[in-house]
């Protein structure tokens, strides 16, 4: 019985390790947003998706973030399932 509770102490200690990143608009999402819920990503790659974005205008898919500079495919692919992308409403 005390092996059990030793265990359940242990997992439920261990829980706030477990971080999930949840999904991220990559076309509307601020830097500080996007380093902290994209695996591989910290402030300075984040700050680089934003200025991309407002040089060359919103990623049409996931696989754009590669043409970012530090953003390599494999980065892509660990964030694919997070990553989402909106389009401007047309009038």
């Amino acid at each position: 019985m005390k092996t059990h509770i030793r265990l359940l102490t242990m997992l439920v200690a261990c829980l706030p390790l477990w971080a999930f990143a949840g999904p991220v608009d990559i076309n509307t999402a601020d830097a500080a947003t996007m380093s902290a819920e994209l695996k591989g990503v910290g402030l300075t790659k984040a700050n680089a998706i934003v200025e991309y974005r407002q040089k060359h205008g919103p990623f049409k898919s996931p696989d754009d973030l590669s043409l970012v500079k530090g953003i390599g495919e494999r980065t892509v692919e660990i964030n694919r399932a997070n990553i989402r992308i909106t389009t401007a409403k047309k009038k």
